[in-house]
């Protein structure tokens, strides 16, 4: 991007607190200058776009799986169990090709987008074709969601998630079986060679790019390999590098019986803990967990909305934090797409669990909605000198959010109040509208993109006739 172009807000939350009368002027794709108690005429005078309500920094989604998107308001028959759920994620999964990756992840991002999400980190999984067939390009789902993350206008980090084995019991891991075998490279080697053919894909851009690995879990990757994953060059210490941890009990039961480890201490162990860690869900760990995860200077990245969805549990969000734990936040399977939900939920469960109110602060919560450096952005987030020109404009007269004091916003708004959206300089969102809403609405692309993954199967809860 070149040029400058020029914005003024009434309210803004800038590093040292909220602002009144804030000019942004941004050069070249970053903010040039950001300065408060400048008068609105001055500005319009000067050419300076009026942005309404009160302007925050874009928000990080930390933790996405884009094709779990299909499954909102698809997984709650039968009581909707876990197993109602991984039921339809597998049927998901076996129907989507990169062509249809694509439509989907396009607007999915672009949801993201209408939310006030400027990056995303995507936990990406779903490799291969059908039965594990690699495509003619191995990489070739992990390339349907950078073109859709560009086509949508955010930044991506893709977290190429090494994903080995099928479960964990006591007597050791099962095989990949039905599904599971798109999710699966044969061991740390094989999934590394995958990935730097997609590094070989993305060299030298695309600017809105970053890699990243992860691991799936303690359940899908085996001790054996665990070790490997670090120094491989997918994830050496300097890339973000993310795993699911401790999501369910169940999970330590199996890692206790398997090793005599929580997985938190199996980490330990095996040489995975440390600053450039991000452990998802963090949801049931010991103080000994707890205190593994601070000495490591990790970062827990919580996504309430998913964990209460899939009655995961509450997290010790306020324990990790106290030990020195970094926070962020994700939306995970999008059962909603909302980061300031997710922010305002860190808070409420908080609430929930301990009957205490003001766990955390609402600059505590924007820190953990803006945590882009654990996705490999550490210039984004900050509405500042120099940083990338991310801004996100919420309204403060909606039904939701008219009579809010600007700087508690997070607790009053939703998605539906951010107005407009600027990444890297660049206006994506602007009265509410995605620049994708050309000659339809989001709405009606997303059902273009998710109806057909369900044709032919039976509606969910309803029975077929005899």
């Amino acid at each position: 991007m070149t040029g400058e172009r020029r914005w003024h807000a009434e309210w803004a939350q800038l590093p040292d607190g909220l602002a009144r009368d804030v000019l942004f002027v941004v050069t070249d794709g970053r903010f040039s200058a950001v300065s408060a108690g400048v008068p609105a005429a001055q500005a319009a005078s000067d050419g300076a776009e009026r942005l309404p309500g009160v302007v925050l920094p874009g928000l990080a989604n930390c933790h996405s799986h884009a094709f779990h998107r299909a499954l909102r308001g698809r997984t709650h028959h039968g009581g909707g169990t876990f197993w109602t759920w991984r039921e339809g994620m597998y049927a998901v999964a076996n129907r989507l090709d990169p062509d249809s990756y694509l439509q989907l992840a396009r607007v999915t991002y672009a949801e993201m987008a209408l939310a006030g999400i400027t990056a995303v980190g995507e936990f990406h999984y779903l490799h291969h074709g059908p039965g594990g067939t690699p495509y003619d390009d191995p990489n070739a789902m992990g390339l349907a969601l950078v073109e859709a993350a560009r086509d949508a206008g955010i930044r991506l980090t893709l977290l190429d998630t090494c994903y080995l084995s099928g479960g964990l019991t006591a007597d050791g891991h099962l095989p990949l079986e039905g599904p599971q075998l798109r999710f699966g490279d044969a061991d740390v080697a094989a999934w590394a060679q995958r990935v730097s053919g997609l590094a070989d894909h993305t060299a030298g851009g695309p600017e809105h790019l970053r890699l990243g690995g992860a691991i799936h879990s303690v359940r899908a990757v085996p001790r054996d390999q665990l070790a490997l994953v670090p120094g491989c060059g997918v994830a050496d210490g300097v890339d973000p590098l993310h795993i699911h941890l401790s999501e369910q009990p169940a999970e330590n039961e199996a890692a206790l019986a398997a090793y005599g480890l929580t997985p938190t201490q199996l980490l330990a162990q095996e040489g995975v803990l440390g600053p450039n860690l991000t452990a998802v869900h963090a949801t049931h760990l010991t103080e000994t967990d707890i205190g593994l995860l601070g000495g490591a200077h990790a970062t827990a990245c919580f996504c309430p909305t998913t964990e209460r969805d899939l009655a995961d549990g509450i997290g010790p969000a306020r324990a990790l934090a106290d030990a020195g734990v970094r926070l962020s936040l994700g939306s995970d399977q999008h059962a909603v797409i909302d980061l300031i939900e997710e922010a305002r939920a860190l808070e409420m469960h908080e609430r929930l669990d301990t009957l205490q109110r003001g766990r955390f602060s609402p600059e505590q919560l924007l820190a953990a909605a803006t945590a882009h450096e654990t996705i490999g952005w550490p210039d984004a987030g900050r509405l500042e000198l120099g940083a990338r020109a991310d801004l996100v404009a919420v309204r403060l007269d909606t039904p939701r959010t008219a009579g809010s004091h600007p700087a508690q916003i997070l607790l009053s708004a939703t998605a539906a109040d951010v107005d407009t959206v600027v990444v890297d300089g660049h206006e994506i969102v602007c009265e509410g509208r995605h620049r994708l809403e050309t000659s339809s609405r989001l709405g009606a692309q997303l059902a273009a993109a998710l109806n057909p993954l369900w044709d032919r199967l039976p509606p969910a809860g309803v029975r077929r006739g005899d």
